[in-house]
Parts: structure tokens; sequence; C-alpha cells
């Protein structure tokens, strides 16, 4: 595909470099040009620098020949606009807008193609905001991803000692807990993968993909990590807008304590947010303000501050001084890279957070869902099956007769549709049906081509 983006800051970035990797046409515009040398350095792609808004600049960019604009400028006024000209100047066929405020939803008329022409709404604080949900819902996990309107989850859990599974085969797992609706998908074991089979035993330390019945996530978590505590006492270092939108969020569910640097930015957060929630204005990683609130008695610290530096330090302070676990939220790659597993629990990649939501509209064929895993090495995808025995690849045929992608692993099968919809495990018998949402574990973005070509239905078909 020929794709605009514009904006080349840190979403921006991680944007281009996920989709550069897939063989993408890729064309980043921004108004710095030695931030644009910089990603040209490293990436295959062309830089424009200038104004997005002008239709000059887009021409320049190639937009007559794009399917595709992102707009991921710092301003969403300028994405809103950037949308606008590309649909109605260049007949851009999709448009994709960061925005941050949340009176612009996706679907409103205001943004239909008579308004700002955005066919997809993208919003990275919003996006890491339900990532961290679903953490302190699953304490145990280190990443939850939901599909088939969450019947099905996919959770990254580590092996730790106690568990019911470690030191256990996969096998002996499914003897030991027959009502468990999960399948092991994927293993790594110090950053590689080893191949799960029946045979394949766990090892304290291992990093565990389990896709599951929704239902039966705690039931699969605890006999891989024994069961944590409810999370109850939350504390965030940072006042920005995820710290805000999270902090907003909790209210009910935990006991916050927030700290911001900034006073005024104090005040605002006290208006925004009810007496319940305790503003505190000083620094995360001051050692005597983290004692004096009691940091060690914390369920979960969060860093959520701008500056990748400033988390990192303030949360290994924390853990060091007693809080139970510590996530920071790190923009740069490699710094997210180096710190994930380390003293900090979970390294939180804001533009890793909203890449699959980007890849659901990429991808071709029937495609649902798709998350990005393993720091964009790898994918887990929804898609359903259509057509019939004679115009797809899938339907009517046994799992085992399908010739899928080396490493390829279908986790789950999603059949029927709402309350009465079930979630199987597939065996090498099961036969695939028409409509059936196929989850699938694919361990090298390399092989989503191929994987979506099954999904294709031939010329016959009329759906």
């Amino acid at each position: 595909m020929n794709i605009i983006i514009l904006g080349a800051g840190r979403v921006g970035e991680s944007v281009a470099e996920s989709l550069v990797s897939e063989q993408n046409d890729i064309t980043v515009i921004d108004t710095d040009p030695q931030r644009l040398r910089l990603l040209e350095d490293r990436l295959d792609l062309r830089g424009v620098v200038g104004n997005g808004i002008q239709p000059s600049v887009l021409l320049d960019a190639g937009a007559k020949d794009a399917d595709m604009l992102i707009a991921c400028a710092a301003n969403d006024d300028t994405n809103l606009v950037v949308c606008k000209v590309a649909h109605d100047v260049f007949n851009v066929p999709s448009t994709i807008a960061r925005l941050r405020s949340p009176e612009f939803v996706e679907g409103d008329a205001l943004l239909g193609k008579s308004g700002f022409a955005v066919d997809h709404v993208i919003c990275p604080e919003e996006s890491v905001t339900r990532y961290i949900h679903q953490l302190i819902r699953y304490p145990e996990a280190l990443q939850v991803l939901e599909f088939a309107d969450g019947r099905a989850s996919l959770i990254v859990v580590r092996a730790t000692n106690g568990g019911a599974l470690v030191g256990h085969t996969i096998g002996e797992f499914r003897e030991r807990f027959p009502h468990a609706q999960m399948r092991v998908v994927a293993l790594y074991r110090l950053d590689a993968e080893i191949e799960a089979t029946p045979q394949t035993r766990i090892l304290a330390g291992d990093e565990v993909f389990v896709l599951a019945d929704t239902e039966k996530i705690r039931y699969v978590l605890g006999a891989i990590h024994n069961i944590d505590r409810p999370v109850q006492r939350v504390m965030i270092a940072g006042g920005g807008k995820v710290g805000l939108r999270l902090a907003r969020s909790l209210v009910g569910q935990c006991e916050v304590k927030l700290i911001e640097r900034d006073k005024r930015r104090c005040e605002y957060l006290a208006s925004q947010l009810p007496s319940s929630v305790l503003i505190l204005h000083g620094d995360g990683a001051d050692e005597d303000l983290l004692q004096d609130e009691s940091v060690g008695q914390m369920h979960l610290f969060l860093a959520l501050t701008n500056d990748d530096e400033d988390n990192i330090m303030s949360s290994m302070l924390a853990k060091r001084m007693g809080a139970e676990r510590v996530m920071a939220l790190i923009n740069r790659r490699a710094y997210a890279d180096m710190m994930q597993g380390s003293t900090i629990d979970i390294a939180i990649a804001p533009a890793q957070t909203v890449i699959g939501e980007l890849l659901t509209h990429l991808r071709r064929g029937d495609v649902v869902a798709v998350h990005s895993l393993r720091r964009g090495a790898a994918e887990a995808m929804e898609a359903v099956a259509r057509g019939d025995a004679k115009t797809s690849k899938l339907v009517g045929r046994r799992v085992e007769d399908i010739k899928w992608p080396s490493g390829t692993r279908l986790g789950a099968i999603v059949r029927g549709e709402g309350r009465r919809s079930e979630v199987l495990m597939p065996h090498h018998d099961t036969v695939i049906e028409t409509d059936d949402h196929l989850i699938l574990f694919i361990p090298n973005k390399r092989q989503v081509r191929q994987v979506e070509k099954l999904f294709q239905v031939g010329a016959t078909f009329f759906g």
C-alpha cells in the first residue's frame, strides 16, 4: 500500500517503523527536516518537509496515488484538516486521525465524509488507559488482549515457582485441568521462542502465551502464576493526559494517589477529579515523598510522565521501596526493550498500544482484530472465515488439511453470535464452518500476507 503519515513524532515514528516492515511504500510529512533525515537514514521511507495542511505538500507526498493517510501530528485540529484536504482534494480512500479530544468519536456525523472525512480514530492515551485497566483486572498477567467481543482472550503471563503448570509439560496441564478452555500458542524462554508441544515442559520464568475462554482466565492464570491479590491501592506519578484519564477511570474502583510536579497542573487536576483522589504536588522520584505517602504499601505504582528517564527512575525507586508491582510509560523503543522484565514489571510503549488498531485497517480479508506482540515482531489476529467449501480455502476443511504458514498456530475458534457463541479449542479434525471467527498467533510478521490469502474468498462467492 501507498501510505502517507503526517507527523514524525513518537507515534508517527512507531507507526512508520511498523508499516515499513511490511513492505508498504511510506511517505512521512513533517515540518522538521532533521527529524525526517534521521527517519530516512534508519528506515526505508521518503520524507517530505512541509505543512501537511497545504495541498501542495500533500501533492508532493504522493497523495494522488495514496491508499491511506494517517494523521499523527500533535494537534487534533491539524489532523482533522489534513484528513479533510486529503479526501476532498485528492480522494484518498482511507483516512485515520490521531485525536486526543474525547469529543471526537469514530462514527459521528462530524467525522463523516461530509464533515472532516475521518474514517477511523486512534487515541494513544485512551489505548494506554484500556491496556492498564486490563492489567489491573488481571494483575498476574503481562498482557491481556480480547477477541470476538470479549469472548476469548490472549493472556501473556510469566510462569512462577508454585504455579501448577511449572515443572510439568503442556500435555500434563491439559490432563490435570481438563475443564480449562485454553491453549498455549507460544512460549518464550530467555527471549527466544520455544516450540509449544504437548511434551514441552514449562519452567519458572517462561513467558507463556495462552488463548482462553475469557470466563476461564482466572482459572488459567492461577495454574501458571499464583493468583495475586486484587489491586486496591494505586499511586500514579505524572498528571498529564494519560495520568488524568487513568485516575478518572479508577475512581470508585481503587484508592488513588496522584503525584504531579507542576503546581498549576495540580490545581487543574484537583478541579477535574473528585476529592477521593489525593493530588500531591511533588516529584515522583522524590524518595522522601514516596516514603511519606507509603509507596511500600501500594499494590501498583505507575510512572506516566512525558520523560522516559524520570519514569524509569521513579519506577525503580518505588520497587526498591516495596511497591508490589510497578509499570513505566516508556516512549523510546530501545529503553522499553531494555527495561522489560527488569526491576520494572511492565514497560508500556504508548505507540505500540495503537499499532494493532492501525493494522486492523490495513489487513486484507475479513480481519476483525489485530494485536501487535513481542514489540511488533509477532501478531495475534482474529479473522472471519467466509464463503463455502467451493470458494474458501478454509470453510469445510479440517484444521490438519489447511496449509498454515510455518509457525502459525490456530489458537481458538469462536462459533456463533452473541450469547449463543462458544469458544472452541480446535483439534486436528475440527472442521471450519462459515462465519467462524479464527484467532491465530503469527510469530513472524512476514507471514501475515500468507495468512490473509487464506481468508480471501474466491470470485464465485457473493456474500
